[in-house]
């Protein structure tokens, strides 16, 4: 079971939220530190570790600016819904690979892709998951 999130974190993951749907990228510890008003970049790292281990943040990988948003609905006081099919999960990363590439090659084929697991999504009952990428989708598109 997830833990909850609190205000702080729920604050950070705002800014980091947002930060990617005006620049298209994930912000630096420094810039979030900036943002947050936080004294060191050390306490940014705890906070997105936490996030991280909450299941609200991952690293796409271990370059900088690579932070994405794994739930779209956060609040203070929910519990993240995980899944715990093998081939559910295998789907979620399946989507965020094909965004990952749609957005740096921009082409009908892997948009139509996205089109058709995001469609899954829906039918396999993954409703929050659904809503996500397809509000991803449509900041992409804009």
């Amino acid at each position: 079971m997830a833990e909850r999130s609190t205000k702080k974190q729920k604050e950070l993951l705002d800014f980091v939220d947002e930060f990617i749907a005006q620049h298209g990228y994930g912000p630096s510890y420094r810039e979030i530190m900036k943002a947050m008003d936080y004294k060191s970049v050390s306490t940014v790292a705890i906070h997105i570790d936490g996030l991280i281990a909450k299941g609200y943040l991952r690293k796409r990988d271990n370059s900088a600016r690579s932070l994405e948003v794994v739930s779209a609905n956060f609040r203070p006081d929910a519990k993240i819904a995980t899944t715990g099919s093998a081939k559910e999960k295998w789907l979620v990363d399946a989507i965020n690979d094909r965004f990952t590439e749609y957005e740096s090659k921009k082409s009908q084929q892997l948009l139509d892709e996205l089109y058709v697991l995001i469609g899954a999504l829906k039918i396999l009952g993954l409703d929050e998951a659904h809503e996500a990428a397809k509000s991803r989708l449509f900041k992409t598109q804009k």
